[in-house]
């Protein structure tokens, strides 16, 4: 069997709607290939099928019951919620796998496919390997025989699970009673749980991107464009301003005078938090290799290490779970807790914060400013064809930037994991000798990309 990894990239498979690899016949050869794979005795198999709001999770959704079902598993469907609901319903269920349908921060054009093991953790390369292996098989002789075809059913109350297991991560006995909190859902999957989740924890919440209409997700507002939510802020005045993702799997932060806080930020403030009360464990944090330098030396003031992996929030969870610690994240908003969640949750992430707002009684932006930050520059260059990575005016460029930072700053250079973009990203204490890194760097991969 050929176990190798065409179609899933650093988070389950993404293309554009309606064509390769993000189609109906994929979608459905996905469903029959990951049912037999994960079909495990002789019980009743399972798997909860959750999507965010984008029109052609429809189209996506209807295929991948479609291959379940001929593969003899049973389909629990639960509708529009976070990815992290995903996880927490496989588990708490006792699924067999789970399923979510979304290109997060993406816009709605582009669709994705994640999958979740019953243990709740996005599955291993290997495993997304042997899935690929037997869809390029023949399945014929292995689907259910007309009496074990599978059966769907709706799950009514699955957003009331995931509410309710939020909730369970903030402190028993505190509240957010005074608080004005804006909450940006970006028109996405979480657009009732998280204003209702807030709600009821006693906070005064004004809900903008709240109104997905299938075309709208993640267009100018959410995580990844907080200017809605920063002038939000301001109209309402706010005491705090929550942005998620498509998915709610990432989060920014904006404190009352509307400035974006990011994961780096949020990172250092739940792990000073933890560290005071004995919850953090492993004597540290894992991040990516984007995260900053200040939050680095930050850690390190507290007696803590920074552990860097790849860049995607798998490749964090798998080394929170090789080294024993229960934090880690993102730059960009993934955060993730494993007390409380097994992949990102930017809810339960911003219900953390929250609490040391109540527990301080001071503004959001004294409390969550940790450490300024090294000058940081990221910049993506988009390249059609091969990756100009490996051109050698590129490697040439790259070994002049790394001479010329030493051991002042980094350099990160890398293919984006789901679109051909190159990000390119430069930080030291410098911000003169950043610039310069980066767009020198990113002239040269415009100049090689056009000659190709």
């Amino acid at each position: 069997m050929d176990a190798t990894r065409r179609l899933f990239g650093t988070d389950g498979i993404r293309g554009t709607a309606n064509t390769d690899p993000m189609t109906v016949e994929v979608a459905q050869r996905l469903g029959q290939a990951a049912g037999l794979r994960f079909k495990r005795g002789a019980h009743r198999h399972r798997v909860v099928l959750g999507k965010d709001t984008r029109l052609s999770g429809y189209m996506i959704e209807c295929a991948l019951v479609s291959g379940f079902l001929s593969a003899g598993v049973d389909v629990t469907l639960v509708g529009p919620l976070p990815t992290p609901a995903i996880a927490m319903l496989t588990r708490s269920l006792r699924a067999d796998l789970g399923v979510m349908i979304s290109a997060s921060h993406n816009p709605f054009e582009d669709n994705g496919i994640k999958l979740f093991g019953p243990d709740g953790f996005k599955l291993s390369d290997e495993a997304e390997a042997e899935i690929e292996a037997l869809m390029r098989s023949e399945l014929g002789g292995r689907l259910a025989a007309p009496d074990m075809i599978g059966r769907a059913s709706r799950l009514t109350d699955a957003a009331g699970r995931y509410i309710e297991s939020a909730k369970s991560s903030f402190p028993r006995g505190r509240r957010l009673d005074g608080l004005r909190i804006v909450i940006d859902c970006a028109n996405g999957a979480a657009y009732r749980v998280a204003p209702t989740a807030l709600w009821e924890l006693g906070a005064d919440v004004i809900r903008i991107g709240c109104t997905p209409d299938g075309l709208n997700i993640n267009l100018g507002c959410g995580s990844t464009s907080p200017a809605a939510l920063s002038a939000a802020v301001l109209e309402h005045k706010a005491d705090l301003g929550i942005g998620l993702d498509g998915d709610a799997d990432r989060l920014v932060v904006v404190d009352e005078h509307g400035r974006a806080i990011d994961g780096d930020q949020i990172l250092a403030l739940i792990a000073s938090s933890w560290q005071r009360v004995g919850r953090l464990a492993g004597g540290g944090v894992v991040a990516t290799v984007m995260s900053n330098m200040g939050l680095e030396r930050q850690l390190a003031g507290l007696g803590l290490s920074l552990e860097r992996t790849a860049v995607g929030d798998r490749y964090v969870v798998e080394r929170m779970r090789e080294l024993g610690m229960n934090l880690g994240g993102e730059q960009s908003g993934h955060m993730v807790l494993s007390e409380f969640a097994t992949t990102g949750d930017g809810l339960i992430a911003a219900l953390q914060v929250l609490s040391v707002l109540v527990e301080r009684g001071q503004p959001a932006s004294e409390v969550c400013r940790m450490f300024t930050p090294f000058p940081q520059k990221l910049r993506n260059e988009r390249y059609a064809g091969a990756s100009p990575l490996l051109d050698p005016a590129v490697l040439e460029a790259r070994r002049w930037a790394c001479d010329l930072l030493g051991e002042r700053g980094r350099l990160l250079l890398r293919e984006s994991g789901t679109e051909p973009l190159v990000r390119v990203m430069a930080e030291a204490e410098d911000a003169a000798l950043v610039d310069h890194v980066v767009d020198r760097l990113c002239e040269t991969i415009r100049r090689v990309t056009v000659a190709a």
